[in-house]
């Protein structure tokens, strides 16, 4: 019988409690799972327990965690040096040090110890995941997952199928890996897989220039982080991670691929000596040399990421969020690229791959570089999609609306779904519109673009509320503005515990201009509807169901069971609480002009008038006239152009992220 992506994994084991074996240990058990450590010496797992203690108290200092959560966490895991405990485990991960033969002595052990269905992942970045099956009795059951440190803080993870691979299995430990808080991406076995193979080159590329005397480590460190938005420079950050792995990671890409690889010498020496890079004070360097050092720097990081698409190692989008989640660039190849143009990229690439007597990757060109924003699966008659732009909170642009409209498109038209389930990858479900989308075209004074998007927007948030099947959002995490009006659209809200919803527009200088001011009120009423528009009051899960605005919450656990039964789920009426009737009963009562004016009020609800006080007027205006009238989502679409045209929405917007605007009315 055909395994189900969705059976469930309840205890995972972990073999090596060093570095990363102890994260990983923290981070699953943080997610509620069971976790076996297992290491050879008691010493050892005592150690990786006191560095997951260390870490556990740090967060509780930052506020992330209460100490009670601490010894939860801890209580969770279970640290052995008997293999034999791995028996329970539903996925195990190998995370011991990087040799081969020691990893495939575990394997061979493993083997006779976990039962058929356990699934066996490892996480080298060295070796290939396919040489490494070999070692196993079921290989298909066997898949590289390539962590990032710090496992239990950094989400990315490299999903990587061996040849044997099986596609059920793939699809079940991507989606353990959502419900985990990682951001997978999807790699085909290779050397490097896809951040080490552009990552390190970058390294190498930065230690050339200080070799062959043209800039120091602080002017170079400084240029790359200027080019690339990192927060780090290549000197700093291997001096922070350790100069040897660079080298040593180095050294199995040359010996995978070509001398463009060959680590520099200096890099060797330095690897030798163990000691960290001497990094000046930085000093202004000269323009030319600035962008001779950029220039070496993107045209390394283009050639080796050509070279992947060539390769089909993975798509440009997987390479833009291994940049962006895994080593926190801010602007990834992808973003990059589009900045640069083929034509000037293509340049850069060739003068490196000229000195390297190198072909030019046939895969630089824009049709190759473009975004994969949504994911689509099918399970039975169910139809996925998920918005799988997590290094921006999958914040909708033209082309998310694109891309989500046509994958909509072909589930709605195939008579084999009944049921769509929309949902987001990462930490968010949707986390509205992209800011910098509308700040680009306020600038610019092409707001008839944000008109144009607007009206995408609706017509596809149309499409998705007229259409014939059950469609269901599962919303994961942040649900605002528009990904909250995302929702709306759909049939049935079901929130996982940890998600929140919110309408943020008049406290950024606009309103709700998908559906917001309509579809809230067609569930909730007008006015708790005006309550969350006004104030843009942040709900919890719990709260949101209080007031109807979700019909059910669930677990990531319960969410296998109640995927199932999707196409039969109805919504029910909401009976308020004394609470919210009085809510809904001031926000009727009282208009925005008594709010902005000098009406007097209770003192019981002056910490909301005082917070309405600070949102956008004009904003509010326009926004209780659409409620008011309530006339359907396309009028919302009378004011955009006006709204976007005030100041009030150019200060709000660029406020995000930063203080809270001071607005003027106008």
């Amino acid at each position: 019988m055909e395994e189900s992506v969705m059976s469930r994994i309840y205890k995972v084991g972990i073999v090596g409690a060093g570095t990363m074996g102890s994260a990983l240990a923290q981070k699953f058990s943080q997610e509620g799972k069971n976790v076996v450590l297992v290491d050879t010496e008691d010493d050892f797992l005592e150690r990786g327990l006191e560095h997951i203690k260390a870490t556990l108290t740090e967060g509780v200092s930052r506020g992330i965690f209460i100490g009670e959560r601490v010894t939860e966490i801890v209580a969770q895991i279970s640290p052995t040096t008997n293999l034999q405990n791995l028996a329970q485990c539903q996925l195990v991960i190998e995370a011991v040090f990087e040799d081969f033969n020691v990893k495939k002595d575990l394997f061979r052990k493993l083997s006779s110890i976990v039962p058929a269905d356990t699934i066996v992942a490892t996480n080298t970045s060295s070796f290939s995941v396919t040489d490494l099956s070999a070692s196993i009795t079921r290989p298909e059951r066997f898949l590289g997952l390539h962590f990032f440190y710090h496992a239990a803080k950094n989400r990315l993870v490299e999903v990587v199928r061996g040849k044997t691979t099986d596609e059920n299995v793939f699809k079940k430990v991507m989606w353990f890996m959502q419900r985990c808080g990682k951001d997978p991406i999807v790699c085909r076995d290779t050397h490097g897989f896809v951040v080490n193979r552009f990552f390190v080159p970058w390294l190498n590329e930065a230690v050339r220039i200080v070799e062959e005397g043209i800039a120091k480590p602080a002017a170079i460190d400084s240029v790359a982080c200027k080019t690339f938005g990192c927060g780090m420079g290549p000197f700093a950050l291997m001096n922070a991670t350790g100069i040897p792995i660079a080298y040593h990671t180095q050294k199995t890409l040359e010996e995978a691929f070509s001398m463009f690889y060959h680590p520099a010498e200096a890099l060797r020496k330095q690897a030798e000596k163990n000691e960290p890079w001497h990094i000046e004070s930085a000093e202004e360097s000269d323009p030319a040399l600035s962008e001779q050092i950029a220039n070496r720097m993107l045209g390394v990081v283009f050639l080796v990421c050509g070279q992947l698409l060539d390769e089909q190692v993975c798509m440009a989008g997987d390479i833009n969020r291994g940049a962006r989640i895994g080593l926190r660039w801010r602007k990834g190849p992808l973003e990059l690229f589009h900045k640069y143009g083929e034509h000037r990229v293509r340049e850069l690439v060739d003068t490196v791959a000229d000195s390297w007597n190198l072909e030019t990757p046939a895969s630089l060109s824009i049709d190759n570089w473009q975004p994969d924003f949504i994911v689509t699966a099918k399970e039975e008659s169910t139809g996925i999609i998920t918005i799988n732009r997590p290094e921006d909170l999958n914040a909708m642009n033209p082309v998310v609306f694109s891309q989500l409209a046509d994958v909509f498109e072909t589930q709605n038209s195939d008579d084999s779904i009944d049921t769509i389930l929309i949902s987001g990858q990462g930490k968010a479900f949707v986390a509205g519109a992209d800011i910098k989308f509308f700040i680009d075209h306020i600038q610019k004074n092409t707001i008839s673009e944000i008109v144009d998007f607007t009206v995408t927007g609706q017509e596809l948030f149309q499409r998705i509320d007229d259409s014939h099947k059950t469609v269901v959002a599962i919303v994961n995490g942040l649900a605002l503005g528009g990904g909250l009006e995302l929702a709306l659209s759909t049939d049935i809200i079901v929130s996982l515990e940890k998600a929140m919803f919110a309408f943020p527009e008049t406290g950024i200088g606009i309103y709700p201009g998908l559906g917001g001011t309509q579809r809230t009120v067609s569930r909730i009423g007008k006015g708790l509807t005006k309550y969350l528009v006004y104030t843009g009051q942040m709900l919890d899960a719990r709260t949101a169901k209080e007031i109807g605005l979700v019909d059910k919450i669930v677990t990531w656990d319960e969410l296998f069971d109640v995927m199932k039964n999707l196409k039969d789920m109805t919504r029910s009426p909401v009976q308020l609480s004394d609470k919210w009737r009085q809510v809904e009963e001031f926000f009727n009562t009282y208009t925005v002009e008594q709010f902005l004016g000098e009406d007097e009020f209770p003192e019981a609800w002056l910490p909301i008038v005082k917070k309405i006080r600070y949102k956008a007027p004009r904003a509010l205006q326009l926004a209780e006239l659409l409620i008011n009238e309530h006339q359907g989502p396309k009028s919302e679409l009378r004011y955009i152009e006006e709204i976007f045209r005030t100041k009030d929405a150019l200060a709000g917007l660029q406020s995000v992220g930063g203080k809270p605007a001071k607005f003027k009315g106008y």
